[in-house]
């Protein structure tokens, strides 16, 4: 087991150097001359050695560490030893390299690695399909050589990626890019194809835009035909309860389908605008005289509103969620209860609560 070189052991290897001239001086005299021999000796035998470890560097190709005398002998197997950790390592990079780029190949997703200034550093071959990308080629490259469009040049340049970025490619697809920070100072860059996607809400908003004009029609001609019928029976008959249970139907089904065209509203242009004050307490002092006439006194409604309370969002959206909330309520409470409605600031924010 060779140790490694220490300071004691090179003031032996020079005492060694030493000992034959200091034994031939008792002989001959000229210590001083023996000594300076001495010390070019040593200093041949460490060049050679130096020579010796830069072609074994340099030079040859062998595995296996070079033979040494001396103190040039655990340096030489120390050398030995740290290329062999280099060399593990160095595989054990290259699989952890090969498993990454095995699973980004069998990722959905095109994948692209580039540094932060827009080089190109690698991608996989769905990149090279969806985006025209070749590989290795455009390896350092600049995206913006490649990706021509200047809408995504002012979103690389923002620096913001909390929000994907969607933009239609020069052949048509629909490309949503979602760029994140990697390591050391690179981006990973997610490209999706959801040009089905955007078809299909396309088509999906075309689909309840059109049944819900065909179905009012029908309900329109039915509420037509139930007013005609509802004047000519007598208010005695036993048919006017059941025109009165059609046209309750026939108001359900008209809301029933005035929510469902709200909802494909909402799905298909969620981006709203969240910038504009809304005035809350004169939205409920409306919604308030449309509870008083749908209750008929059934119960006690109580409005606890702040007054000075306004928040931002879209007037639309706010309106539709609490007068559905309100007339729910209203609705399917048992007559005589008492309906608390409230609107009040507290410490998270506005609070808009029934009880």
């Amino acid at each position: 087991m060779l140790e490694r070189l220490s300071w004691k052991k090179l003031v032996v290897i020079l005492i060694l150097f030493c000992l034959p001239a200091c034994g031939l001086s008792l002989f001959i005299g000229h210590l001083s001359w023996l000594l300076v021999i001495s010390l070019l000796a040593a200093l041949c035998w460490h060049s050679y050695h130096l020579l010796k470890l830069s072609d074994r560097l340099w030079l040859e190709r062998r595995l296996l560490p070079p033979t040494g005398q001396g103190a040039w002998e655990p340096i030489f197997y120390g050398i030995y030893q740290l290329q062999q950790r280099n060399r593990k390592r160095r595989r054990e990079l290259v699989q952890i390299i090969r498993r990454f780029r095995s699973g980004a190949e069998s990722l959905p997703d095109a994948v692209i690695i580039m540094t932060a200034e827009g080089n190109i550093v690698w991608c996989n071959r769905l990149a090279e399909y969806l985006l025209g990308f070749r590989w290795p080629e455009d390896s350092r490259q600049s995206i913006f050589n490649l990706l021509r469009y200047p809408d995504f040049n002012h979103y690389f340049m923002l620096a913001d990626y909390s929000l994907p970025f969607t933009i239609a490619l020069n052949n048509g697809a629909m490309v949503e890019f979602q760029i994140m920070s990697y390591i050391d100072d690179q981006l990973l860059m997610v490209a999706k194809d959801i040009t089905e996607k955007v078809k299909l809400e396309k088509l999906r908003g075309e689909f309840f835009a059109n049944a819900n004009h065909e179905l009012r029609t029908p309900l329109t001609v039915l509420q037509g035909y139930l007013e005609i019928m509802d004047e000519q029976i007598d208010s005695h008959s036993a048919n006017k309860k059941a025109l009165h249970s059609m046209r309750e139907q026939l108001a359900r089904m008209d809301s029933l389908i005035k929510q469902l065209l709200q909802l494909s509203r909402i799905e298909i242009a969620p981006h709203i605008n969240l910038n504009e004050q809304i005035n809350i307490p004169a939205m409920l002092n409306t919604i308030k005289q449309d509870v008083i006439n749908l209750s008929l006194g059934k119960h006690e409604v109580i409005f606890d509103v702040d007054k000075k309370l306004h928040v931002y969002g879209n007037e639309e959206q706010l309106r539709n969620a609490i007068s559905n909330l309100i007339y729910n309520v209203i609705n399917h409470t048992p007559v005589g209860t008492s309906i608390h409605i409230g609107w009040q600031q507290i410490k998270q924010g506005a609070l808009f609560s029934i009880r």
